[in-house]
């Protein structure tokens, strides 16, 4: 008996998550690895612009619901969960709104599955990029990540992604699921960067790109869509800057958040584009690397990162979390970084430690986790710092 009722709840339960999924005319999913939370907001905001009813959500650094005037904190009590889904749904009915533009949150091959191509059923799926993170989930090299991500494939739908981050099983998958893939090309972006367009500096230029080409795609026009992100709230942990006078006497310092980048690769690339716009020219580059307990696969992806001398330019490191005591003993530098383990006691009492040991006009690169000390920082930083537009 029990078990029939169960099943009649499920039947139910997916009746109504079907309707209401059904009711909203436009559903737009964002998946990858890096740069989700960031392009959900580009792609709301121009499609806001356009004159849509839009609902949006991230689940990155900070998880929040963008509704059409205000944005709200999602709340968690526990770890998260797909089953968020369910609420956006009811929330996004309740609202007639005319689109959806969700963040998916899994990790699992199988949860990514049910989110997308059972919960949500997209119209459109945007695929940001594939670096190698949260390996004990999607497994040890890429071609594993993205058939993870491949998961989230809808039926007879539109993929989003960019051409250098395409690889063969996207097409098996969308050829099973009947959808299309649209490669979005690299090229010359100097058009979106000119002044007169004002894009906010914190965004990858690959993310704009994405979401120009889902916009295109809706038939919007491109001055229309550039306007919207222009408007865009950066997300949390977007990247960001800020300067601030730190030590005794004071000195100018800047602080830069890339803290959300997580994995090596994605933090080298964020710092290669701040080498390119010359921000880091004649200041000396300091380090701040936050490792988790919960993240020791990452930690191992930071500890070979260093040994292959991944980041030359940074001569100073400082370790913060459970990991940074062990990290520090297995690495081997031979003397061409200096390395600093700093216990956690707040961001106030790391950061007086950092200028009291660096006596120059420096820049202090935030990366490794946004989790815990990470979130904290970004608050105190945003506190006592001047938001710096490079």
């Amino acid at each position: 008996m029990f078990a029939a009722l169960f099943v009649v709840y499920l039947l139910a339960e997916r009746f109504i998550l079907s309707r209401r999924s059904r009711s909203i005319p436009l559903r737009i999913c964002v998946t990858g690895t890096r740069g989700k939370s960031s392009v959900t907001r580009l792609i709301a905001a121009s499609l806001r612009e356009a004159g849509f009813a839009v609902l949006a959500r991230t689940t990155g650094s900070k998880p929040v619901t963008i509704l059409p005037d205000e944005e709200e904190e999602i709340k968690r009590r526990g770890s998260p969960s797909i089953l968020e889904g369910k609420n956006i749904l009811r929330k996004g009915a309740e609202l007639q709104a005319q689109a959806l533009v969700l963040e998916l949150m899994s990790i699992h091959p199988e949860c990514g599955y049910y989110e997308s191509v059972q919960m949500f059923k997209p119209h459109i799926l945007v695929i940001t990029n594939v670096r190698l993170d949260h390996l004990a989930q999607t497994g040890s090299s890429k071609e594993d990540v993205a058939r993870s991500i491949a998961s989230s494939i809808p039926e007879n739908g539109t993929v989003f992604i960019l051409q250098d981050e395409f690889f063969p099983v996207f097409k098996e998958v969308a050829e099973k699921m009947s959808s299309k893939i649209i490669q979005v090309p690299g090229g010359s972006f100097s058009e979106y960067l000119q002044p007169k367009n004002n894009l906010p500096s914190f965004e990858m230029e690959e993310n704009i790109r994405l979401a120009l080409a889902v916009a295109e795609f809706l038939g919007i026009d491109k001055k229309v869509a550039l306007q919207g992100m222009i408007k865009a709230r950066p997300d949390f942990g977007s990247l960001k800057t800020w300067t601030a006078d730190l030590g005794s006497p004071p000195r100018p310092w800047h602080l830069v958040s890339c803290f959300a980048a997580n994995d090596p690769e994605s933090t080298r690339l964020v710092l290669s584009r701040l080498l390119e716009k010359k921000f880091l020219n004649s200041k000396e580059i300091i380090g701040l690397l936050n490792l988790r307990r919960d993240r020791g696969d990452r930690t191992l992806q930071w500890l070979r990162a260093l040994k292959e001398e991944a980041f030359p330019e940074i001569r100073k490191f400082f370790f913060t979390g459970d990991h940074a005591q062990a990290l520090k003993s297995r690495l081997k530098m031979s003397g061409k970084a200096e390395l600093i383990v700093s216990k956690p006691r707040g961001p106030h009492k790391i950061m007086e430690e950092i200028a009291e040991k660096v006596n120059a006009d420096a820049v202090l690169i935030g990366m490794g986790n946004m989790g815990g000390l990470g979130k904290e920082l970004v608050e105190y930083w945003e506190d006592i710092g001047k938001t710096y537009d490079f």
